[in-house]
């Protein structure tokens, strides 16, 4: 209990610091600001390891014509009216706005600027879901609970070996999110009633240092209390911090690992059915902080005098919304594919993941479609700090008989700095799995309502990597997907060599891995290099 309570102590500290570091503006960013555009800037030329943007425009773009390039972000909502977004949203032409009517025969009515299939026709939309294991858990719970697999036929043990696997891994997580539970509200309880009895001591709501310094002179039988508080009131702590923890258990326990909540009954869908017609054109909704970060990396509108530089000039966002507050559906993504490849964009952003996909084949049939179309799928790696060449996550570039998509690239997360962090710590890596890494630590981007702020998370990689695929796109229109990939990891910035911290070691004495050792290339994604080799190719 101990350890737990010095973990949550320590992650209350952490958050607060956080929440000190995201300030969020309403309009100019200070050039002061160390997190602002750093992802656009050049190792070489600014000692900051970003993906050499600024670069590529200055000595390689200036002279040369553009043409526009569709890019699908396949995410949760996005703020399509943010002052740094608004001119760079994609329009569907071939659609009336608001007149009921599928103009284009699309099979989405009003689709103006992509869909929203988390939504019915009458406006209603999903915003929090279970985890996929736990919708696998309680779909087959009943089944097989008694079964022993060896009563079972070929096609049925495969369905029993996907539940098995998904109930290992809900007990875990149910088990986990209830001790977290129990332990946070002890060490509420325990805060709340030392914090009281310091205040008591010294006649003061405001604890300072001074204070439990002078009192630990005074008052030793509250030596135990004033060891407790000293670091919170050391590093300026709030209980602000206790409603993010809070909401982030109970999102756990009332939503993601909830066998009892379906929010999928207001679409009223047949899951199984890919043809099946649902959603609505709202693809702001519910949860649109995660879409318009990303969103604004690829294009928040360039040296506009406010916000921040997104890597493309020439783009257009489409806005396809799958990815609720837990787990999204197999079906949704594989349905906001075959949208986005149908509907002119070149390359799909997916900056998100899951344990297992129970319906993958129809997530594997549209990624071929988007292959066979000559549209480029980026993925990001995903934040647990795993290898992904053992743990599987999904989706994934692996399809039945060891065979891979061409067209798909997963990316890890890099820091500013090359030194011992400058791979993530939280990063998934993988030498066959991750192709490529890019910055995602410490990212200043875009949140709703014109505001902005600083995250981490491969999901922020990812789209550093489709927005230079889409700027070598606008230049070289002639490129191929395939020519796109390959340009990207051929040009790679290479740092085989270089000694960082394994991700996922959280230990004090962390283990040290080569960079090389975490991806295909070994490197991080280049603008500059890869528009150079583009060029060199075109000759």
């Amino acid at each position: 209990m101990k350890n737990t309570l010095l973990f949550l102590a320590t992650l209350l500290i952490s958050l607060n610091a956080v929440s000190q570091d995201e300030t969020k503006t309403t309009n100019n960013n200070s050039p002061d600001d160390i997190y602002l555009n750093w992802y656009n800037k050049s190792p070489m030329d600014d000692t900051i390891y970003g993906a050499e943007v600024d670069k590529a425009y200055n000595k390689l773009l200036k002279d040369k014509k553009s043409t526009t390039v569709i890019v699908a972000v396949i995410d949760g909502g996005i703020d399509i009216t943010h002052e740094d977004l608004k001119d760079n949203i994609w329009i569907n032409k071939n659609e009336i706005p608001e007149n009921g009517i599928d103009d284009d025969k699309n099979g989405y009515i009003d689709d103006i600027h992509g869909w929203n299939f988390l939504g019915n026709s009458k406006g209603e939309n999903i915003a929090y879901e279970n985890l996929e294991i736990t919708r696998i858990y309680k779909q087959y719970n009943e089944k097989y609970s008694k079964t022993k697999s060896g009563k079972l036929s070929e096609e049925e043990k495969e369905t029993y070996l996907l539940y098995k696997e998904a109930k290992k891994l809900f007990e875990k997580e149910l088990k986990f999110a209830n001790f977290q539970k129990s332990s946070f509200d002890k060490f509420k309880n325990r805060y709340n009633t030392t914090y009281s009895n310091i205040s008591k001591a010294i006649a003061k709501d405001t604890i300072t240092t001074k204070d439990l310094d002078s009192l630990k002179i005074h008052n030793k039988s509250l030596k135990k209390d004033i060891k407790f508080q000293y670091l919170y009131v050391k590093y300026g702590f709030t209980t602000d911090a206790f409603d993010e923890i809070d909401a982030h258990i109970n999102e756990q326990l009332d939503y993601h690992l909830n066998v009892d909540y379906n929010p999928r009954d207001i679409i009223g869908d047949d899951i199984n059915e890919i043809s099946s017609s649902y959603g609505n054109n709202n693809v702001y909704g519910p949860e649109s902080d995660h879409g318009t970060f990303v969103s604004g990396i690829i294009a928040a509108e360039r040296d506009n005098e406010i916000g921040v530089n997104g890597i493309v000039e020439n783009v257009k966002i489409m806005a396809l919304k799958v990815v609720p507050n837990g787990d999204e559906r197999d079906k949704d993504v594989a349905k906001a594919i075959r949208y986005a490849v149908d509907n002119g964009a070149k390359v799909i952003n997916m900056s998100f993941g899951k344990q297992l996909s129970p319906q993958k084949q129809l997530v594997d049939d549209a990624i071929k479609y988007a292959e066979e179309k000559g549209v480029l799928l980026v993925h990001a790696a995903g934040n647990d700090g795993f290898n992904i060449d053992k743990i599987k996550q999904y989706p994934t570039k692996n399809l039945e008989e060891n065979k891979q998509i061409s067209t798909w690239i997963t990316v890890g997360a890099s820091s500013m700095n090359s030194n011992l962090k400058f791979a993530a710590s939280f990063t998934n890596y993988g030498k066959d799995m991750v192709d490529i890494f890019a910055p995602g630590v410490r990212v200043k981007s875009l949140a709703p309502e014109d505001e902005y702020e600083v995250a981490d998370g491969t999901s922020f990689s990812a789209p550093v990597v489709s927005g230079v695929a889409a700027l070598l796109i606008s230049y070289y229109p002639e490129l191929t997907a395939n020519d796109v990939k390959n340009i990207i990891t051929k040009s790679a910035l290479k740092y085989a060599e270089t000694e960082v911290n394994k991700p996922g070691d959280y230990s004090k004495k962390k283990k040290t891995i080569s960079f090389g050792d975490l991806s295909i290339t070994g490197g991080i994604v280049s603008a500059y290099e890869a528009l150079r080799l583009a060029e060199e190719m075109s000759k």
